[in-house]
């Protein structure tokens, strides 16, 4: 039945996601590859009150169809939310709730690209993002990243040279994979360019809450002047994962063309959670929760640093992350992290990590990784990383030529 299907889901291409995060049944194996959150801290009790609070309150009609753009309140919600987070103001009916933030790289996708259109996306970038996009067949240009974030005269050269590119993808905060933050001159000069070259940002931001150093800086939706920012985030990072919740900020155009392929696709996204949701931030301090968070995260984010800088080969560079899950390691050229991990660090170490390919829309750059601490106690992290430091000490060793 292969002919059949549309060419956007060819079978002899797996998608972006497809086999990530190996299984190892070993007992002492340490995963430092999915990005999820702990779940140790995740509020249950709170949430599940909040559901029962929502069923109480509005009784039948909680379980009918609802808006399209999701639960009024609690996109009001965010509204202030937002105002006071990222210094974005905007409206209500300027929101639609979504299914995760996922849904919401999709249904931009879904709104804005005809097939061998150009995007451009910093490298490395979030593979979801790169599953999603790639279901509409563009064309994309890698913009390298530096330490504040994205080359911005790299950015301007690609636009110069491909001057019908619609759409950047960005991370800027707390970036998945790396954990890199962009600066808030690279924010505002990144929309100056976005308004010179017609170019559509979505801005995908679902770390932002969860900084160990400082407040989130200014979102660059607040940069905005020509309505041609997506503001894109989630409450998976900061409440529970499977309530599936995100939302996004649009404008003019573009908002009725996702409203209008959100209807095709699902018509909404579940209201019944949207209202346990508002429940659960009436009745709790979502801030407290998230310092709460953070503190933890912050613990671990600092046992990664210190195995990166106790066990870790000094040919080996890495990001120091103020926030987020994860850390971006860079090896020589000539080792191959993928074929590595699968074929030594895995089978022998128990240790597991992202390879760098799955960051790159043309999978060619192959000596990075991505580990994540999300999801692990200190002293796991510490033991992970002492076997993950000597496998690459190794393998570094027999890369080098005898001289």
């Amino acid at each position: 039945m292969k002919e059949l299907l549309a060419q956007r889901v060819n079978p002899d291409v797996s998608s972006a996601l497809a086999g990530l995060f190996p299984k190892d049944p070993d007992p002492s194996a340490v995963t430092f590859a999915a990005g999820s959150p702990n779940e140790q801290l995740f509020p249950v009790k709170a949430v599940q009150a909040a559901f029962n609070t929502a069923i109480e309150t509005q009784g039948a009609h909680l379980f009918q169809y609802q808006s399209s753009q999701g639960n009024l309140a609690l996109r009001q919600k965010l509204v202030t939310r937002i105002a006071k987070w990222g210094q974005v103001t905007t409206k209500a009916e300027n929101i639609v709730l979504t299914v995760g933030g996922q849904q919401g790289i999709e249904l931009v996708a879904k709104a804005l690209l005809d097939p061998g259109d150009d995007i451009a996306v910093e490298v490395p970038t979030y593979i979801g993002a790169l599953a999603a996009f790639d279901l509409y067949q563009p064309h994309y240009h890698a913009v390298p990243l530096q330490a504040d974030g994205l080359d911005l005269d790299a950015l301007e050269a690609t636009l110069k040279r491909y001057p019908k590119t619609k759409l950047l993808y960005t991370v800027p905060d707390y970036h998945n994979p790396t954990g890199i933050t962009m600066s808030v001159a690279k924010r505002q000069q990144l929309v100056a360019l976005a308004n010179r070259y017609n170019v559509v940002i979505l801005e995908d931001t679902p770390y932002r809450d969860l900084g160990y150093e400082s407040a989130p800086l200014p979102a660059i939706k607040s940069f905005d002047t020509e309505g041609r920012v997506i503001f894109l985030s989630s409450f998976s990072k900061i409440l529970m994962p499977a309530l599936r919740t995100g939302w996004l900020v649009a404008d003019g155009d573009i908002l009725q063309a996702i409203l209008k392929v959100r209807l095709a696709s699902d018509l909404e996204a579940t209201g019944v959670t949207h209202a346990a949701i508002n429940a659960y931030m009436d009745a709790n301090d979502i801030d407290q929760h998230i310092a709460h968070m953070t503190t933890h995260y912050k613990q671990q984010r600092d046992a990664m640093l210190r195995g990166l800088a106790a066990y870790f080969p000094d040919e080996a560079t890495y990001t120091k992350p103020a926030g987020g899950f994860f850390d971006w390691v860079t090896l020589p050229q000539g080792i191959d992290a993928d074929q590595l991990m699968y074929d030594v660090i895995s089978p022998q170490a128990h240790v597991t990590y992202v390879p760098a390919t799955n960051f790159y829309p043309n999978r060619d750059v192959h000596n990075a990784l991505r580990l994540s601490f999300s999801g692990l106690a200190p002293q796991t992290i510490d033991n992970g990383m002492h076997r993950l430091g000597d496998q690459l000490k190794a393998a570094i060793h027999a890369a080098s030529p005898v001289i």
